[in-house]
């Protein structure tokens, strides 16, 4: 694999980071629009099982997901740490609209109790505080305290959730611009489209073939080239690469990116 310094330029400005109301509570009390955000980013993960799951019309398997749980949270409110601690598949299922028995359901339910032993008798604001106004200190907090988010080198579920409880208006952070691209799949699949990286002609084939590639070597790699692009790229272009992640994930909802297979990993941690 390559990235060609060349086609670097190929990336144009897009949308500025936002959470949209749609997919996300931002109303509301803030410890309420704290804790639904913890719990999204807690099962912020599955792209390598979403063409399994059941989709909403015109959704991906995130916004799914995400409508799903804010609908829910809008209605009974965000499940309380207590509750959190005692779900299980088939109760994370039926609030998603999913197969009770699909893996992926069981993961979730996992990471939710998770999610509710790291909370323990704190709310969602106290565990923000600690940080200190640092975002990479409540992602090491993140990473440290739930299995699921501990995902070495790239660390990307535990970046997010401080962008994104700083753009649910209930956080500040000081160091959010020294947050790396939130690296999974979708961004470096844009990446590969617009001629930035260039795969090997193997993985290449077996990627447009639609087959499952494990979590490994090869897996690492795409990653880890789309983060070395893309704090290449957000410097030439003046911008934090978390403003360049959310750029890229956007363009990379058009049809032309879409109609091309990325690379599905069956993991928690994108």
């Amino acid at each position: 694999m390559s990235i060609d310094a060349d086609a670097l330029g190929a990336v144009k400005p897009g949308p500025e980071p936002a959470l949209y109301p749609e997919e996300h509570l931002l109303e509301g009390p803030p410890e309420d629009v704290a804790l639904f955000t913890l719990t999204l980013d807690s099962i912020n993960f599955g792209s390598g099982w979403f063409p399994t799951l059941r989709k909403r019309p015109g959704l991906s398997g995130y916004r799914t997901v995400a409508t799903a749980l804010t609908e829910h949270a809008r209605a009974e409110g965000p499940w309380s740490a207590t509750q959190l601690r005692e779900l299980d598949a088939a109760t994370v299922a039926h609030t998603l609209g999913q197969d009770p028995g699909h893996e992926l359901m069981d993961l979730y339910a996992q990471a939710l109790r998770h999610l509710g032993g790291f909370l323990g008798d704190r709310s969602a604001l106290d565990v923000i505080a600690v940080a200190d106004g640092s975002a990479e200190a409540l992602a090491s907090q993140l990473a440290e305290g739930m299995p699921l988010f501990d995902d070495r080198g790239f660390y990307k579920r535990a970046q997010i959730a401080p962008s994104d409880l700083a753009l649910a208006g209930v956080a500040q952070f000081g160091d959010l611009d020294r947050l790396t691209i939130f690296a999974d799949n979708l961004v470096p699949h844009v990446l590969r489209v617009d001629g930035v990286l260039r795969y090997d002609p193997a993985l290449a084939a077996h990627i447009d073939a639609e087959e499952l590639l494990p979590m490994g070597e090869e897996e690492r790699e795409i990653r880890a080239c789309a983060v070395h692009a893309c704090e290449q790229i957000a410097a030439r272009m003046g911008v934090a690469p978390r403003t360049l992640d959310t750029w890229l994930w956007t363009r990379g909802q058009q049809p032309r990116y879409k109609a091309v297979p990325r690379h599905r990993t069956r993991t928690v941690f994108y």
